[in-house]
């Protein structure tokens, strides 16, 4: 007759336990992620006002992440660290910006290192954007223009008639 051991089933329910209290920890982990450029010290302290130019940036630094909008006489480099729990909206923990400014010529003006200090955070109130002005219903923005068209002496079918 087999002899059975009670000590068995305990082992195996116990490892079982132990298995999943780690599953459990493991999702609980905060997932960090980098974004954006990936800032070399050394690379970022090589660039010199007056001496360096357009090319030279863009052969040491790489592309910028983004261009100034109107004149193109500032390149950013922006790195992003950031970190989060399971499907939560990830939070900054550190950012850097690298802005580099060109004169009329082309040539560096200027090398300037921004952290996370001057990122602004927005915040939403009650899922709409708060106006100036007086405050309308809904009904007013649909019907609110209805007899509008063509009052003021203007001919109602348009000038051409």
């Amino acid at each position: 007759m087999p002899v059975f051991s009670v000590r068995a089933p305990v082992r195996a329910l116990a490892s079982a336990a132990v298995l999943i209290a780690l599953a459990a920890t493991a999702a609980c982990t905060p997932v960090r992620t980098h974004q954006g450029y990936v800032v070399d010290g050394e690379l970022v302290a090589s660039i010199q006002p007056g001496v360096d130019n357009r090319d030279s940036v863009l052969k040491t630094l790489g592309r910028p992440t983004f261009v100034s909008q109107f004149d193109g006489k500032e390149w950013y480099y922006v790195a992003r660290d950031s970190s989060n729990m399971a499907y939560n909206s990830p939070n900054a923990k550190s950012q850097v910006t690298l802005r580099v400014t060109f004169d009329g010529a082309g040539n560096v003006a200027e090398v300037k290192q921004t952290g996370i200090e001057l990122v602004a955070s927005v915040n939403p109130s009650n899922k709409t954007t708060p106006t100036l002005g007086r405050k309308r219903s809904f009904f007013d923005d649909l019907f609110g223009n209805i007899g509008q068209v063509g009052a003021g002496g203007a001919p109602a079918g348009g000038e051409g008639q």
